[in-house]
């Protein structure tokens, strides 16, 4: 696997090696070794998946707060999805940063997520699914999240939004928390 640190430091955007031959490839998604050679964190306790019916869908801007924070490792399986992470880690030099990446079927890449980053994506295609693997359980009193189009970040989404759920577009501006 290959890890290309992003702009936003701890965050990852990790390609697998494909060995290719007639049938198709193999590749390792994951390997416990590995991200601990690379000094991250390779603990799953839950798995998650999303199916998006319609392009422009966006789930997002979530996080979970301490001491429930969690890492994710996110990749498309179906289709394609424009992945956004804002970096909320106040001693950071890339506090209220963003990032975002295309991750689809077809690149086969994964974002490394590090805790007290702000996760969402918008579908870029009908029918997309999303896999991602999370480091903590998950804590509804723990829960909490970032407007889409909070003016305190100017995230660019790449289309225009089609779906967005009414706890998602409902969260205060960033400067009122």
């Amino acid at each position: 696997m290959q890890f290309t640190e992003i702009k936003l430091k701890g965050a990852y955007v990790i390609t697998p090696d494909l060995i290719q031959d007639e049938r198709g490839f193999f590749a390792r998604a994951f390997c416990k070794n590995e991200f601990e050679e690379h000094c991250l964190n390779p603990n799953t306790v839950q798995c998650n998946m999303s199916l998006n019916h319609k392009t422009g869908t966006l789930r997002g801007m979530h996080y979970q707060l301490p001491p429930y924070s969690e890492v994710k490792l996110v990749r498309c399986t179906s289709g394609s999805i424009y992945d956004v992470i804002i970096d909320l880690r106040p001693e950071s030099p890339t506090f209220k940063q963003w990032v975002g990446t295309e991750l689809s079927a077809t690149n086969h890449q994964m974002l490394y997520i590090p805790e007290g980053f702000a996760h969402g994506y918008q579908t870029l295609e009908d029918n997309t699914e999303v896999f991602y693997q999370v480091s903590a359980f998950y804590h509804p009193e723990a829960e909490n999240g970032l407007r889409w189009n909070d003016p305190a970040f100017g995230i660019n989404w790449p289309i225009p939004v089609s779906t967005v759920s009414k706890k998602d577009a409902s969260h205060p501006d960033w400067e009122s928390k």
